[in-house]
């Protein structure tokens, strides 16, 4: 590995890390779009697995107390049950256009979210809607880490409240991730390569979760609303430029 794929790395393990620890998700939004610059998506998607597990799994202690599992059982039945169909879709799926609908998602949401602050659907479709949208984050956990999203998202559309959000987003994305990474050993897709790049992501990755949980308390309601767009977006803007690369590259050549 040269000195510029190890940067790259550390890189995208710290800033995943930090948002993790900050919004309750986000490492594979942030990190995936780093990593895909240096690494090839199935080595990315596995170890943004890995990396995701760590980070969750750090910041659990000092959050437990946000989690209402009331709300968030319906996501976390969704999502175990997406888990498998996103594993066995990861040898199927056009890394490149998968990227692009993604980020096109991720950057329109945010934006019409910013400028109409009230709730879209509070109640509508009740839990059964709940786990349908946890559905939709298993299968894209299952297939690229990207278990976020969906109940992001909808936490939006439902109006909830900081604690509420931060409790789902953490008891969901923890229980679909390691769900998931049970899955890609069982699958042989965590290969010794990939556990070499866990060892050197790892440590940035904890730091990174550590100081992002020491900003999440210094939050208000609005302040963490306003985060999590932001991340979204910015992310949504990074996947849509790196799957756009190609088709750019080939444009100028």
């Amino acid at each position: 590995m040269d000195a510029v794929t190890a940067a790259v790395l550390v890189f995208g393990a710290l800033a995943g890390g930090f948002v993790a620890g900050l919004a309750g998700f986000g490492t594979a939004l942030i990190a995936l779009g780093v990593w895909l610059n240096v690494l090839p998506p199935p080595a990315a998607g596995t170890l943004v697995i890995i990396c995701s597990v760590v980070s969750q799994s750090s910041a659990l202690p000092s959050l437990w107390r946000t989690i209402d599992f009331k709300l968030a059982w319906p996501f976390l039945a969704g999502g175990l049950t997406g888990v498998p169909v996103g594993t066995l879709l990861i040898a199927h799926v056009d890394s490149g256009a998968f990227k692009l609908g993604v980020g096109v998602l991720l950057v329109a949401f945010p934006l019409v979210q910013f400028f109409n602050r009230r709730p879209l659907a509070s109640n509508v479709g009740g839990r059964l809607a709940d786990g349908a949208v946890g559905l939709a984050g298993g299968v894209l956990g299952g297939l690229a880490g990207l278990s976020g999203p969906p109940p992001i998202l909808w936490a939006s559309v439902r109006g909830w409240g900081k604690d509420e959000r931060r409790g789902v987003f953490q008891t969901f994305n923890w229980t679909v991730l390691t769900a998931s990474l049970c899955l890609h050993v069982a699958s042989g897709l965590v290969t010794g390569e990939v556990l070499r790049l866990s060892l050197l992501a790892f440590p940035a990755t904890l730091v990174g979760a550590w100081l992002g949980a020491k900003v999440y308390w210094k939050l208000s309601d609005r302040q963490f609303g306003n985060v999590v767009l932001g991340l979204l977006f910015l992310s949504g803007v990074t996947l849509v430029c790196t799957s756009l690369h190609p088709a750019l590259a080939s444009a100028g050549s």
